[in-house]
């Protein structure tokens, strides 16, 4: 797994846990280009080999923000061509998140911005620091989210809640998010990351084969009707039954030690 990239920081937190975090703080960690077609590396390689890696922390690097959106000095000088071109790589950045087969825990440490707001929203849950905000802010320079914002935030705060957000671009608190269903858990800044990996090596304990079918499953279910949805959950099921981890973990239970999956 490539680890050296322009925008990012990625480190093997331990054997199963990958640390993703946006680098660069000189800008609030605002979404280039480049971090665009570096997101979307990393994540396209989790979806063709794992190496291992059951669950991967996104964060941002310093304490103040987590991604401020796009960025818009960059942006200033687009033609329409070089925007949508852009875009484009930001569209399969989405697919490529939300297609990781292993779960993807946002960090939210700071300022969740726009495009920043729609990454941690495209995770599969989020933790936040009691000083982060979020927003999204793209009505009020003349465009709307483009990141699936209108797709998960409702699913998230209810779909009254989610057009005043979008439709006003006001931010909100880290509290207001944990209240709203938007956010997991608040932490304090300091304790932030702890809380993550203690979470994030939880999963990772657990057997992979199940948690990759288990959050398909129920990402599937909020995009067809219950039964076909069932349908989906029963085949995933129905898959792991075979599975050595399946002999294993039945095992480990009655001999009363913990289970050693492997994946298989």
């Amino acid at each position: 797994m490539r680890m050296d990239y322009e925008t990012l920081h990625v480190e093997r937190i331990d054997e199963h846990v990958l640390l993703v975090m946006f680098d660069r703080p000189e800008v609030r960690n605002a979404r280039n280009t480049q971090m665009g077609l570096d997101q979307m590396e990393v994540m396209r390689s989790l979806y063709v080999d794992t190496e291992g890696v059951r669950c991967v922390i996104l964060t941002g690097r310093g304490d103040k923000a987590f991604s401020a959106g796009g960025d818009l000095k960059e942006r200033k000088a687009m033609t329409e061509t070089d925007w949508q071109r852009q875009h484009a790589i930001f569209e399969q950045g989405v697919m490529a998140l939300r297609d990781c087969p292993v779960p993807v825990i946002a960090a939210v440490n700071g300022a969740a911005y726009a495009g920043g707001c729609e990454t941690a929203l495209n995770c599969d849950f989020i933790y936040a620091s009691n000083t982060a905000k979020f927003a999204l802010t793209e009505v009020t320079i003349g465009i709307m989210p483009g990141a699936m914002g209108t797709q998960h935030l409702p699913l998230a705060v209810g779909e009254r809640r989610a057009k005043e957000i979008i439709l006003t671009g006001e931010p909100f608190t880290a509290r207001d998010a944990y209240e709203w269903g938007l956010v997991n858990k608040v932490c304090e800044p300091d304790d932030l990351m702890e809380e993550t990996l203690k979470t994030a090596r939880k999963i990772a304990s657990n057997a992979p084969l199940s948690i990759m079918r288990a959050k398909r499953s129920i990402s599937i279910a909020n995009q067809v009707d219950r039964n076909t949805g069932y349908q989906f959950e029963l085949e995933a099921y129905n898959r792991l039954v075979g599975t050595e981890d399946r002999t294993e973990g039945v095992l480990a239970f009655n001999e009363k030690r913990k289970p050693e999956f492997k994946g298989k």
